[in-house]
């Protein structure tokens, strides 16, 4: 599969705009097509009512973010993607019909997936032309916070596109789980629809209005769900013996006429107290609103997982994987012209990067300035491994002066100068500049010290280290020095 750097999306509804707002804030431009003009207005509306969680959801340093288009030409769609995602509605002869012109418009080499919540693979491959880069792509609303996506392949399905597509949705974010053989509603979906249907049966038969039920998740197994899934909570419920223990114990249960298998027929009584039911729990609040709500929590669930490795290991690899980015950037960054400070960084001010007066906070500077530094270090070779094995540099000065605003959504870019290296420290300065007109926002300096994170110590950095970081300072040697270098504070700007 070619690299992505062109999303088509074929649809542009709730689950279309969420993969838009995902893809475009890491880096991937996105065309937009569907048959009604009016939804190009609707796809950027719902771009931007994702794009404060979705900013909040890693500090980590993002590439500068992809652009939208739209157009209601699906041949002209097609022939720009490098990957195509289908999002039209549930009907399996739609699909058929508007993937199979698709296919025909598309490179070979393009992979296409559906985001069907429920149709087969093989059904939906039946009028392609080269059905074996076709697959099911199922994501989670929202698409741009939830990183589950089911893989699923037809009849035809080659496994090279389920192993390329896994790596695209990697570097958007997400948790590619392949599904073993196709199966109606795929896994995720049943498993919903079961808790679903028993939902209605209970609101039809009087025992609980919809507020009740969603209160019986959302204070009880929801927060265990948050973590591990229903297997890993059952084996935990068995003590020590675990799973078999539980089932011996409580498998009898399953026999017991608890639940439902069928749903209830859908009459005009049960719609209404659905209806009632949730328009009492959103308390007039519109659905944008509960959107931005229901965000909030995601990703500050999510936060607090990313720091466990069960459900927050999707977030934690992405991250991983934009600072090693950085990092190889830094590196071909490198290998270039040294004479001048070297552009380490491109950077966008996020909207909650601004403070009451309009201007980047203060500790947003140190923040920048320390993953240019981070981009630097990777570099030479200051890692995750090199960290692991027992040493680090730590900031001993920092020292920062503002000379411009920076504004929400002001492209900027920061380069690095080293002014001093010895065994044990490291003396850097930093640049912060507009990226429209190269006027200097701010700078930075810094002082490092090499430490062994074991003893607690500074300690000497390895020779081969020292002589790459030795590689910079003495490119830049015959640099002048920067005129706020070793100020401090209150110094006359004169």
């Amino acid at each position: 599969m070619r690299q992505v750097r062109t999303l088509g999306l074929l649809g542009t509804g709730v689950i279309g705009g969420g993969w838009a707002a995902r893809a475009l804030h890491f880096g991937i431009d996105v065309v937009a097509s569907d048959v009604k003009p009016e939804m190009e207005a609707w796809i950027r509306g719902a771009v931007d009512n994702a794009a404060g969680a979705l900013s909040r959801l890693t500090m980590a340093p993002l590439p500068p973010p992809g652009k939208l288009t739209f157009t209601t030409d699906l041949a002209a769609m097609a022939r720009q993607a490098d990957f195509i995602q289908e999002n039209i509605p549930e009907q399996l002869q739609l699909k058929q019909r508007v993937l199979a012109e698709a296919s025909r418009h598309a490179p070979p080499d393009v992979l296409i997936a559906s985001s069907t919540s429920g149709i087969m693979p093989s059904d939906l491959q039946r009028d392609m032309q080269a059905p074996e880069r076709l697959l099911v792509g199922h994501p989670f609303n929202p698409v741009y916070l939830l990183p589950l996506v089911e893989l699923v392949g037809g009849t035809r399905t080659s496994e090279a596109t389920l192993e390329a597509a896994a790596v695209f949705y990697r570097y958007i974010g997400m948790h590619p789980l392949r599904v073993r053989r196709e199966i109606p509603g795929h896994l995720t979906d049943r498993l919903q629809e079961a808790l679903w249907r028993e939902i209605l049966h209970m609101v039809n038969d009087g025992v609980a209005t919809t507020g009740e039920l969603d209160d019986s998740i959302v204070y009880g197994p929801g927060l265990r769900w948050a973590a591990m899934g229903t297997n890993m909570i059952y084996h935990l419920a068995g003590g020590e013996p675990g799973m078999r223990h539980m089932l011996r114990q409580f498998g009898p249960c399953l026999k017991w006429p608890w639940t439902h298998l069928e749903a209830p027929e859908l009459t005009e009584q049960l719609i209404d107290r659905m209806v009632e039911g949730t328009q009492a729990q959103a308390g007039g609040r519109s659905i944008r609103e509960l959107e931005r709500l229901r965000d909030d929590c995601l990703v500050a669930i999510q936060q607090v997982l990313r720091q466990y490795n069960i459900a927050g290991s999707t977030l934690r690899a992405l991250e991983a994987r934009l600072y090693a980015d950085l990092g190889a950037a830094a590196r071909d960054a490198a290998t270039g012209d040294r004479s001048q400070p070297v552009r380490l960084l491109e950077l966008t001010v996020r909207p909650e990067w601004v403070d009451y007066n309009g201007h980047m906070t203060d500790s947003r500077y140190l923040q920048v300035f320390g993953d240019a530094t981070d981009a630097l270090w990777r570099s030479v070779g200051v890692d995750e491994v090199y960290r692991q094995g027992g040493h680090s540099f730590y900031t001993v000065e920092s020292h920062v002066t503002h000379q411009s605003e920076a504004k929400a959504m002001d492209a900027l870019y920061v380069t690095i100068q080293v002014l001093a290296v010895d065994d044990k420290r490291v003396h850097l300065f930093h640049h912060l500049r507009r990226s429209s007109d190269g006027a200097l926002v701010a700078t930075g300096e810094q002082l490092y010290l090499h430490v062994s994170t074991q003893a607690g110590k500074a300690t000497p950095m390895a020779p081969a280290l020292r002589a790459q970081l030795d590689g910079w300072r003495t490119a830049h040697a015959a640099l002048p020095a920067p005129v706020q270098a070793r100020r401090h504070v209150g110094m006359p700007r004169g």
